[in-house]
Order: C-alpha cells, then structure tokens, then sequence
C-alpha cells in the first residue's frame, strides 16, 4: 500500500520546490522567445549627400522597404549630409563595423577597390549609353572585388558627368591651359591625369572653391553641374564646357558583418527592392543633371558647345599621356576590358 508523503497520494509526483523552479524556466524560456521574435537589427548608414535629393529620397524609401520586408526586424538609420564625416573616414569606420552601410561616391568605393575608378578615367567614357554598356560587363566582377574585400554592393548609380566650369569660355584644351584649374584631394587620380597634360593645377579644398574663383587664386574646376549648382560656383564660373570629362559614380554597399546578420529568408526580397530602387535613382539623377543645367543657364550659366573636331583634341591630348597613367593610376586589367567593350561599341559591333 502507497503512503501519502510529498510525492502526492497513489501516484508519483514532483517536489513542490522543483515545479516551483521548472514553472520559472518556463516562463523564462517564454520570455527569451519573445525578446528574440522582437529582435531589431540597426544597421547605420552614411550618406554625402542631401537629404532633399534624389539620392536622399532614394535611401529614405530603401528603409522604409526594408522595415516593411522584414516586419520591423531590420531598420536602417541613415545619417544624411556627410554628418558621419568624410569617405575616407566612412570607410575606416565600415571597417571597424561603427556603421555598417554607406553611400560611396567612385573616390570612396577605389579606397576599397581600386579598379572601380577606371571608370572615371578621363575622355574614356564619352556618353550615358557607352556607360551603361561598361557597367553592365563589368558590375559582377566589380562586385565581386567589393565583396573579397568584406563587403556586399546593394546598388549603384550615376551622381553625373565631371564637366570643366570657367571665367574664360573652354573649347580646346590650349584654352583651359591658360586658367589656373582648382583640384581637391579627393580627385588624386583625376588630379594626376590632368596635370600629366600639362594643366595648371591648384589644391583647394571643395569648401574654399568659392573663395578661390573670388579672389582669382582660381580660374576653373571640374565637377558635376549637380554640385556646381549646389554649391552656387556657377556664379563665379559662369562657363561650361559641353564635353564629358568622365562619369562620376555612386554605390551603396554593406559590410559582410551586418549582411550576415540579416536572416537569409530576407535577402532575395531586400535585394529586389533595392535594385527597383536603384532603377529608379539613376534616371532621377539624370533628370535633375539636366534641370541642374537649365537652372544654371537661366541664372546666366553659358554651355560652350564644341564640334567634334574640337572634342577630338581633347581625346587625343589625353592619349599622348595615357601610356604613363595605365598601370599606376588607373588599373591596367580593367583598362583593357573597357576599351576592347568601347573599341567594338564605337565601330559598329556592338
């Protein structure tokens, strides 16, 4: 016959003590789970550019898609304005994983893989459509090469063509020769090109451009005509050569630590918004480089339109240099690709 005793009464049964202790594990285990289903990934992203542009609308709406893709679970907060410093700092902070995405203009993304500013190579890329042919060949190796060195590209986009902008009108090079041509240090390569030509180059930080023209210390730069606009040098540089100096390029990656921590079941969403996106950035830019100019020329701006003859001295003056540029500023390998793509494009065989 069964005693009564802590075990219960004709059956066996757990200590009061020990259900007290499992009923607490439970709970907590409950709790844990919550916690973990509520769980939010914060990846920072830094951003150069305005928040009131097409680059600033575009991000704004890749986190909002995000957040919805993922139900809250990852959210991406975005530090417009160059508030997270300049590319060279992004780039050593995305590093370090303090943020985790940023927006890179073609000087950024070469500090992490330097053939990325081939791209840029002056008079190489003349026009959008021998651009878009470029990109379309060589964006999964590119990628590739950003990803070896711990990073995923989410997008890219144009920023604009690096156009000449002057007091004296620009047609042939002679012309741009007889100015002094204010550079930054960001543009090393650029930089380099030019002043293998035989430019008169001069430092100036982009802050102290206006400064510069004002004073005369400057007589011309190369930009984008969104940043000429942007930043008023229009009305000191009242000259814009028509011809495309190079393209100048924008890509928004993440480091391989934060893309992993987003759960895989995401990511072929997460991608696809983002690449409808970045669709539909590239043809905002486009229209605002050219509103950008009308603007311009409504304020005074004058396009100095040249014939192809005249465009030609351009691209001959950089091919005596581009045997010394080739392998020391601008990637050898890379070199070759575009021009054998631009080769058959420009002699009919696309």
């Amino acid at each position: 016959m069964i005693q009564k005793s802590e075990f219960g009464t004709g059956a066996f049964r757990l200590p009061r003590v020990c259900v007290r202790i499992f009923t607490v594990l439970v709970f907590l285990f409950i709790v844990q789970g919550l916690f973990a289903q509520q769980r939010t990934i914060v990846l920072k992203m830094a951003s150069p550019v305005p928040e009131n542009t097409p680059w600033g609308d575009c991000l704004n709406k890749i986190a909002a898609e995000w957040k919805r893709i993922t139900n809250g679970e990852v959210e991406i907060r975005i530090y417009h304005n160059g508030v997270a410093g300049n590319e060279d700092t992004v780039v050593r902070n995305l590093k370090v994983n303090q943020i985790q995405m940023a927006v890179l203009s073609t000087f950024g993304l070469c500090e992490i893989t330097p053939e990325i500013m081939t791209l840029s190579c002056p008079f190489f890329i003349r026009t959008d459509d021998e651009l878009d042919l470029v990109l379309n060949a060589l964006k999964p190796d590119l990628e590739q090469k950003m990803n070896d060195k711990g990073y995923y590209t989410l997008a890219w986009s144009r920023v604009g063509w690096v156009k000449v902008f002057s007091k004296a009108p620009v047609f042939v090079p002679a012309d741009l020769k007889r100015q002094k041509l204010g550079t930054n240090g960001d543009q090393a390569e650029l930089n380099q090109a030019f002043k293998t030509m035989g430019f008169q180059m001069i430092p100036v930080a982009r802050n102290d451009i206006l400064i510069a023209l004002n004073s005369g210390m400057v007589d011309a730069v190369y930009e984008s005509p969104i940043a000429v606009g942007s930043f008023q040098i229009f009305g000191l540089a009242k000259n814009m050569a028509s011809i495309n100096i190079a393209p100048f390029m924008g890509g928004i990656i993440v480091n391989q630590r934060a893309w992993r921590s987003i759960p895989d079941s995401y990511k072929p969403q997460l991608i696809e918004a983002t690449k409808k996106l970045e669709k539909e950035l590239d043809g905002a830019v486009r229209d605002l480089e050219d509103q950008m100019v009308k603007i311009m020329q409504n304020y005074g701006l004058v396009v100095n339109q040249l014939t192809p003859a005249q465009e030609q001295l351009w691209y001959d003056e950089i091919s005596k240099v581009m045997p010394g540029l080739i392998g020391t500023a601008f990637d050898r390998d890379t070199y070759n690709r575009i021009n054998d793509i631009l080769t058959k494009y420009r002699s009919g065989n696309k």
